[in-house]
């Protein structure tokens, strides 16, 4: 299947404001701070699928394809693409709402990560089954 390049990817996860506070010296947002919260938006959708607490062990790979400004509303999209026994992998797609009214939307980053699954004393644990409805 072929996707839409000019529309996100998955579900929409977590939206944030880019803020003045987040930028870096040539004034555009921060890296980190994207990849903070495309880090977020990942562990929301694998703690739902692992009915519990997850932790971050890879980035597999990061894509800037834009910059993010200030003002800008970032809009996470999330979507599983690998599930394991202990680990899944999702992918992130970082999309900026700009301009007047937020009406243009703009692919600014992509990213592969991987979360395990930990109990209460940060050991690996199996994911529980899959239900019915997807993750």
């Amino acid at each position: 299947m072929i996707q839409d390049p000019t529309r996100p990817n998955g579900e929409l996860e977590i939206r944030t404001l880019a803020m003045p506070r987040d930028t870096n010296p040539a004034g555009d947002i921060f890296g980190g701070w994207l990849l903070a919260q495309m880090d977020v938006a990942g562990s929301l959708l694998a703690a739902k699928r692992a009915h519990g607490r997850v932790v971050t062990v890879a980035v597999d790979s990061m894509t800037f394809h834009a910059p993010v400004r200030v003002g800008d509303v970032l809009a996470c999209y999330v979507a599983v693409e690998r599930v394991g026994t202990t680990s899944l992998t999702v992918i992130v797609e970082a999309w900026a709402e700009r301009g007047e009214g937020h009406h243009e939307h703009v692919k600014v980053t992509e990213g592969r990560f991987v979360f395990v699954a930990i109990d209460a004393n940060g050991r690996k644990h199996p994911l529980p089954p899959e239900e019915d409805g997807g993750a």
